[in-house]
């Protein structure tokens, strides 16, 4: 089976976000609409990806940076295509983009029960930052 990876584009989205869907692990919000996601794809070009098997759309995820740090959304394999190294490559594209522009740490979020998640990314490396709390606030 060969894997083709792309950089996403916003025609990919209406792929991208029935993928997110079947995820429990992610959390889908208003910041996730077509617009929303266009807006975020043109303020951090080249920086997201998708891949594909057979003409499906098999794995996508957002990475982004604010000039500091860089910030990975979202990734998703498709369950049938998990631990085939997808995500993985997903990843290793998104770090050689914040790498090429200066970007020198990237952060993430998992939800606390995604054991999956949370195991998936100590694999590659990353580590679990106890000393810091996340706050957020809706802006209407």
């Amino acid at each position: 089976m060969t894997i083709n990876i792309h950089e996403m584009s916003i025609e990919d989205y209406p792929e991208v976000y029935r993928l997110w869907e079947l995820s429990e692990e992610i959390g889908l919000s208003k910041a996730d609409s077509h617009h929303s996601i266009q807006k975020f794809l043109e303020r951090n070009p080249g920086m997201s990806f998708t891949a594909w098997s057979e003409g499906k759309m098999v794995g996508a995820v957002l990475c982004g940076h604010d000039g500091r740090r860089g910030y990975i959304h979202h990734l998703m394999v498709h369950p049938d295509y998990r631990r085939q190294g997808i995500g993985q490559s997903l990843v290793s594209r998104c770090m050689f983009a914040l790498t090429r522009i200066g970007i020198q740490k990237c952060h993430l979020f998992v939800f606390e029960d995604n054991m999956d998640g949370i195991k998936f990314w100590e694999s590659l490396g990353w580590t679990k930052r106890v000393e810091l709390n996340m706050m957020s606030h809706e802006i209407d």
